[in-house]
């Protein structure tokens, strides 16, 4: 793993007692669903969804895919998706930038986004589209909702056997701020650390 990158989890990990008891229970619970699909010998297909696939579903697919991996865990395997395709917001690039991934870039109005964490792992290729689009689990997965509107917007997600909201604040609301990268840093970090926390009680 980038050394950056292994810093930043590392502080990450010392900080999982700021994490609020409301937001543990939630975490729980969906490690609770990973954990009872890996001692059935089964795949846990997580799809984080938020309402336009452009910042919080993206962190936290990226987040809990490096988790995973952290932590050894295998037959895990992370998605995310929109109520509707925009882009990966290159706010959202940057903080994972500076968080300490690699990030290609091949250009385009939805650009295929090629996110490295590690220099043997294969890369996560990261880009808008549906919650419903064909790279995404069609069935037998777990709908874990990033965005309160998508949770209320969405009530039905065909296919899911889980559901859970665990909601960020958008950072959308600080772009062309003074504030922007501090609260697009914040996010990506509370993201990350409740990932984080989340996949180290799978095993």
């Amino acid at each position: 793993m980038y050394q950056k990158l292994k810093a930043y989890i590392s502080e990450l990990e010392s900080g999982f007692d700021s994490i609020p008891t409301s937001r543990k229970e939630e975490l729980k619970k969906t490690a609770d669903y990973i954990h009872s699909k890996l001692e059935d010998h089964k795949t846990a297909k997580l799809n984080f969804i938020c309402t336009h696939n452009s910042r919080r579903s993206h962190l936290a697919q990226i987040w809990t895919a490096v988790a995973a991996s952290q932590y050894g865990i295998g037959n895990v395997e992370t998605f995310s998706g929109g109520t509707e395709a925009t882009a990966f917001n290159p706010r959202a690039v940057a903080a994972l930038e500076r968080a300490g991934f690699r990030v290609e870039n091949p250009g385009g109005d939805n650009p295929e986004y090629q996110v490295y964490f590690h220099e043997k792992a294969e890369p996560l290729t990261c880009f808008s589209k549906t919650f419903d689009d064909p790279l995404n689990p069609q069935k037998e997965f777990a709908a874990v909702m990033t965005c309160s509107d998508a949770d209320e917007n969405c009530p039905f997600v065909p296919g899911a056997e889980f559901r859970i909201p665990i909601t960020y604040r958008d950072p959308k609301e600080s772009d062309g701020t003074e504030q922007e990268t501090d609260i697009y840093d914040e996010r990506c970090k509370q993201i990350a650390a409740e990932m984080f926390y989340m996949m180290s009680l799978v095993n």
